[in-house]
C-alpha cells in the first residue's frame, strides 16, 4: 500500500511512492541489522565518530530542501524546521564527541591481588553494544526525533545497528532524511544495512516482536507507547523499551513572582504553551498560580492567548483528538471557565489555543480530563491558596518529564518546598524558565517517572542517552591482547582503576 503525504494547512493528501512494509520486509530489515551487528560492534570509536559527523554534514548540505519537504508535511514553519535540522546535526556531532572521549564505556580495571575477603582475580569491565535496536520516529520532531534523530545517533554511537520505523505524518521527510543517512554510511565505508527504514502501523508491531531486536527507542503517545511496551515485555525474551510518552509538566508561579512580573510571565507562558502548535512533549500543560493573584493573571493570560500565531495539528488524528480534548476540558470546568481564542484559519487542521480554569480542590475531585495531556496548545490553570496546599497537590500528580518554577527575586522556604516536591515527580526542574527547550548536553535528563516515560533511569536526550543501548561485560583473568584497546592497562579512555577514577591517557581514539 502506498503511503499518502498530507499538508496540515490544507488537509490535501498526495499519494507517494513510499510503500508500507510487510511482515516480510520487517523481518528482512531486522535480519540485515543482526547480520552486521558484530561487525559494527567491533568497529573503532574513531570510525563511528566519523560516521556521525558525516551524517551531520549530509543533513546540513541539503538543509533547505529537507526543511521545505518537512514544512509541507508538518506546517511547523521553515524557521523552526531549518533550526531543527541544525539541532539534529549538532546532536550527531555531540555523540561523535561522546564516542571520541570514551567515558561512556565505563571502563573499570581491578588488578588481581589480596583483599580483606581473600585473593581477588583480575577484572576488566566495560559496556558493550546490545545489538540491533528499533527506533520509532516522532510526529512532532521530523528531524531531531526521527530517522537521524537522537535515538538513532545514540544507537550508532553505542555500536548498534538501527531499524527506524518512520512516522506516517511525514513519510517524504523520513525518506529524504534516510537518503542522506545512507549517503554518509556509504561515504564512510560502512555496510548500508546498519541503518534501515520501514513504514506502517503493522511494521511497528512486527518490529518490536522481532527476535533480532534487542531494545526499542520510542517517542509518542501514552496509549501507543504503552501498547508497544507491553509487547516488548511479553516477548519470550523481554527487551528494554525506552518510551518517552509525554506528560502535563506542571509550571508553578509563586506569589512573589506573580506580584513582580505578572505580565512577563503571562506573555512567556503562552509563548511556551503554543510553541510548535503546543505539540511538544515538554509543553507546560498545567499552570499553578496563587489564588490571590489569579484575577490579574487570568486577564493577562487571556489577552496573550489572542495574540498567538496561526497553528495546525500535525495530522488529522491529532486534530480530532485535540478538538475532543478541549471539549472535555470545557465540560469539566463548566461555563465561563474555559477560554479559547478563535482559530486564525479554519482550513486544514487549524487549531485554537485554549485555557481551562480550576482550583486545586476541583482538580483533585475531577476525573481524568484535568490531568490528562491534551496534545496541542491547551492547558489547565489551577489556583492554589498557599504553599502547603500546592505541595500536597504536587505530591499527588503523575510523573512528568519536567516541571518549572517561576520564583521571585528572594528565594524563600515556600520556593524551596516546591522545588523539593517537583524533583520527586519529574526528570528535569526548570527555575525561572520554560521547559520547551531541551539542551543536548551531558547534564540533560529527558525522561521521568511513569507515565512520562517507561524507564525513569535513563534519558532520551543528551550524552548519557547512549547508555540505553549498552550492557556491562566483565572479563576475568583474560589476557589483555585478546581484549579491546579500551581495556588495556594503557587504556585511552577515562576509567576507574582499583576503585580510583582517572582521566584519559595521552592516546588518540582508535
Amino acid at each position: 500500500m502506498n503511503l499518502t503525504s498530507v499538508n496540515p494547512r490544507t488537509g490535501e493528501a498526495v499519494e507517494t511512492s513510499i510503500v508500507a512494509a510487510t511482515t516480510e520486509d520487517v523481518a528482512r530489515a531486522a535480519g540485515d541489522a543482526a547480520a552486521v551487528a558484530r561487525e559494527l560492534a567491533r568497529t573503532s570509536r574513531a570510525r563511528r565518530a566519523e560516521l556521525l559527523r558525516a551524517t551531520a554534514a549530509e543533513l546540513e548540505r541539503d538543509v533547505d530542501a529537507l526543511a521545505r519537504v518537512a514544512d509541507e508535511e508538518t506546517a511547523l514553519g521553515l524557521p523552526r524546521l531549518t533550526g531543527e535540522v541544525g539541532r539534529t546535526a549538532f546532536q550527531l556531532r555531540a555523540f561523535a564527541e561522546v564516542v571520541d572521549e570514551g567515558s561512556y564505556l565505563e571502563v573499570t580495571i581491578d588488578d588481581a591481588g589480596p583483599t580483606a575477603m581473600g585473593q581477588r582475580p583480575e577484572l576488566r569491565r566495560q559496556l558493550v553494544p546490545l545489538g540491533p535496536i528499533a527506533v520509532f520516529g516522532a510526529s512532532n520532531f521530523p528531524f531531531a526525533f526521527s530517522v537521524a534523530g537522537g535515538d538513532t545517533a545514540s544507537g550508532l554511537a553505542a555500536g548498534c545497528p538501527v531499524v527506524v520505523k518512520g512516522h506516517s505524518s511525514h513519510p517524504r521527510t523520513a525518506h529524504e532524511t534516510f537518503v542522506r543517512v545512507q549517503r554518509a554510511v556509504r561515504a564512510t565505508g560502512f555496510d548500508p544495512r546498519i541503518v534501515s527504514l520501514v513504514f506502517g502501523r503493522g511494521a511497528g508491531t512486527a518490529l518490536v516482536t522481532r527476535p533480532e531486536i534487542r531494545a526499542v527507542g520510542f517517542t509518542g503517545s501514552q496509549a501507543g507507547g504503552r501498547a508497544l511496551f507491553d509487547l516488548a515485555q511479553n516477548r519470550p525474551d523481554p527487551i528494554p523499551f525506552y518510551g518517552e510518552l509525554g506528560s502535563v509538566n506542571p509550571l508553578i508561579v509563586t506569589a512573589q513572582a506573580a506580584r513582580e512580573r505578572a505580565a512577563e510571565i503571562a506573555r512567556d507562558y503562552v509563548a511556551s504553551l503554543t510553541l510548535g502548535g503546543g505539540q511538544f512533549c515538554t509543553k507546560p500543560g498545567l499552570l499553578c498560580i496563587p489564588a490571590a493573584e489569579a484575577p490579574r493573571l487570568r486577564a493577562l493570560l487571556s489577552e496573550e492567548l489572542r495574540t498567538a500565531q496561526p497553528m495546525w495539528s500535525l495530522n488529522r488524528g491529532m486534530h480530532e483528538a485535540y478538538e475532543a480534548g478541549i471539549a472535555r476540558l470545557a465540560a469539566a470546568v463548566g461555563e465561563g471557565r474555559f477560554d479559547s481564542a478563535p482559530a486564525e484559519d479554519s482550513a486544514g487542521f487549524a487549531v485554537a489555543p485554549a485555557l481551562a480554569w480550576a482550583t486545586v480542590t476541583e482538580v483533585r475531585n475531577s476525573v481524568d480530563p484535568l490531568l490528562e495531556e491534551c496534545f496541542g496548545p491547551a492547558a489547565v490553570v489551577v489556583e492554589y491558596d498557599n504553599a502547603a496546599e500546592l505541595v500536597a497537590f504536587l505530591d499527588e500528580l503523575p510523573g512528568a518529564l519536567t516541571g518549572a518554577i517561576q520564583a521571585g527575586s528572594d528565594v524563600d522556604d515556600d520556593a524551596a518546598r516546591v522545588l523539593d516536591a517537583l524533583s520527586r515527580i519529574v526528570g528535569r526542574v526548570v527555575w525561572n524558565g520554560y521547559p520547551t527547550g531541551v539542551a543536548v548536553a551531558w547534564g540533560m535528563t529527558h525522561g521521568g517517572p511513569y507515565p512520562s516515560s517507561t524507564n525513569a533511569l535513563h534519558t532520551s536526550v543528551g550524552a548519557t542517552a547512549v547508555r540505553r543501548f549498552l550492557r556491562p561485560v566483565t572479563f576475568q583473568s583474560v589476557p589483555q591482547e585478546l581484549l579491546a584497546t579500551e581495556l588495556h592497562d594503557a587504556t585511552p579512555v577515562p576509567h576507574r582503576r582499583n576503585g580510583v577514577l582517572t582521566g584519559a591517557a595521552d592516546w588518540p581514539a582508535r
